[in-house]
């Protein structure tokens, strides 16, 4: 490990860590472990919650693109998101970084992408650790994970008493978020398409400007909704699509009926849909075609739940029904045609 680039870093990011400070946070950078006070976050008896993950291979187009901030964003993301669905409000963060060689200005990059993420979660940038590792990675390629934990009351968490006759919310994506970037990077070399090029789906951007647009974190929102008592369930759309993430808050006995033209998915789905010659089912196993998250609220609470989370600045709209199924395990079932 470079010492003295390694404690530039700590240097360049301590001041990115204190932005991310929130109720509870303990000390700073630089100890052997983070300390966090629940008390002091206002919790009474508190179940805590706890999700890890990473950015998959939109990294190598990140690097690719000399683009270092929007992962950064991703990485908060994909586990505050996660950590939300259940009732929980994400409290603290942590994240690993590992390279060949340091470069700290990319590495501070992505820290600041993480402290963007943090503020924007309402959680704590607590520590991290960055590692060197030339025979494992080569040059200035870099991985990242995430580790986030939060605290729900013992009796908020979810899902909750979800049944037929529930209505499904979808809530609108910033794009491809930080899944199927296999198929996607595969489509781009099939294509012939150039990173620094105008996306053909989003003019006045380039390629990688537009599939590198961060994953939205839906914290805050959601949280509001639970808290006004019209949360039921909620579902992060990653990797599985609507179908193999929405039965994950869905008791047995029942199905989603999701209408598929009830959304307009952003243009760069139909695009990779159309470069890859990606059918339509393929296309909603992989990616989230639009939808970042979907929430279940009772059939009396839709219109103020949809009107509410866009008031917050979502784009919200119902986007279908939960119903009583025909086995024990449930099931989305799809009615029309996402992409006419």
């Amino acid at each position: 490990m470079d010492i003295e680039a390694g404690d530039a870093l700590v240097e360049r990011i301590k001041p990115l860590a204190r932005s991310t400070d929130r109720a509870g946070t303990m000390g700073g950078l630089g100890g052997f472990g983070a300390l966090f006070d629940l008390k002091a976050a206002g919790f009474t008896d508190p179940v805590l919650v706890s999700a890890t993950d990473g950015v998959g291979t939109k990294l190598r187009l990140a690097i690719e693109a000399g683009r270092h901030g929007e992962v950064g964003v991703d990485l908060v993301a994909m586990c505050v998101n996660d950590l939300v669905v259940q009732g929980a409000e994400p409290l603290f963060f942590l994240d690993y970084f590992a390279t060949g060689k340091l470069e700290v200005a990319h590495a501070a990059e992505v820290v600041a992408g993480i402290a963007e993420g943090c503020r924007q979660a309402g959680c704590a940038l607590v520590g991290g650790e960055t590692a060197e590792m030339p025979g494992m990675y080569h040059g200035g390629d870099y991985d990242l994970a995430g580790f986030a934990v939060g605290a729900a009351e013992r009796g908020a968490l979810l899902p909750r008493e979800v049944g037929p006759g529930d209505v499904l919310v979808g809530l609108l994506s910033s794009g491809v978020h930080s899944n199927g970037f296999s198929l996607v990077r595969r489509i781009l070399e099939a294509s012939g398409a150039r990173l620094d090029a105008e996306a053909p789906f989003a003019p006045g951007k380039t390629l990688a400007e537009a599939l590198l647009a961060p994953t939205r974190i839906y914290v805050k929102p959601l949280l509001a909704l639970h808290r006004a008592g019209m949360l039921k369930a909620a579902a992060h759309i990653t990797g599985g699509g609507l179908p193999g993430n929405l039965p994950r808050v869905l008791p047995e006995g029942v199905r989603a009926v999701v209408d598929a033209g009830a959304w307009t998915p952003p243009p760069v789905f139909p695009w990779l849909a159309r470069a890859g010659g990606v059918a339509e089912a393929e296309m909603l196993r992989v990616f989230n075609c639009g939808l970042g998250m979907v929430v279940v609220v009772a059939a009396e609470h839709a219109e103020a739940a949809v009107a509410q989370l866009n008031a917050a600045g979502e784009t919200a709209q119902r986007i279908g029904t939960i119903e009583a199924g025909g086995g024990e395990e449930a099931e989305v079932v799809m009615r029309g045609r996402l992409f006419p």
